[in-house]
């Protein structure tokens, strides 16, 4: 267990993934109040209720919603991706927090890291599959 101090806030930091996108979530005592990258949840995610409920998923499933605050950092794709992203950073944290709660987490899929990558563009080809207009004259 890995618990870190900083000027006396005790916190578990974790990072989580996906496509292009990195979050560092820091789990700590709280209110339940949940900031990315300086800005309330909502706000960042602008109200979509969709990314809002799959970031809060993993401490819904543990009932910690109340009690856990978490503070993101988020960097690079889109929207979807940096949500699932997050999801998995608390994911982590939580098992951070104690080893029990790995099993439930497990069994519902939020530990699992997304291995899916955008695909490489090919030479010859205008994108990874994408092929040229063929034209017969």
């Amino acid at each position: 267990m890995s618990e870190k101090t900083t000027t006396d806030i005790h916190y578990y930091r974790a990072i989580g993934r996906r496509k292009q996108s990195v979050a560092v979530v820091k789990l700590m005592k709280g209110k339940g109040v949940i900031i990315v990258n300086e800005k309330t949840v909502n706000d960042y995610f602008l109200g979509n209720e969709t990314y809002v409920h799959n970031i809060k998923a993993p401490l819904e499933l543990l009932s910690k919603t109340k009690e856990m605050d978490v503070h993101v950092k988020v960097d690079g794709g889109g929207l979807r991706g940096q949500s699932d992203a997050i999801r998995l950073g608390i994911a982590r944290a939580l098992v951070e927090l104690s080893e029990d709660f790995r099993t439930s987490l497990k069994k519902h899929g939020y530990l699992t890291r997304d291995p899916r990558k955008k695909e490489r563009k090919k030479p010859g080809l205008r994108k990874a599959r994408k092929s040229p207009q063929f034209s017969k004259r």
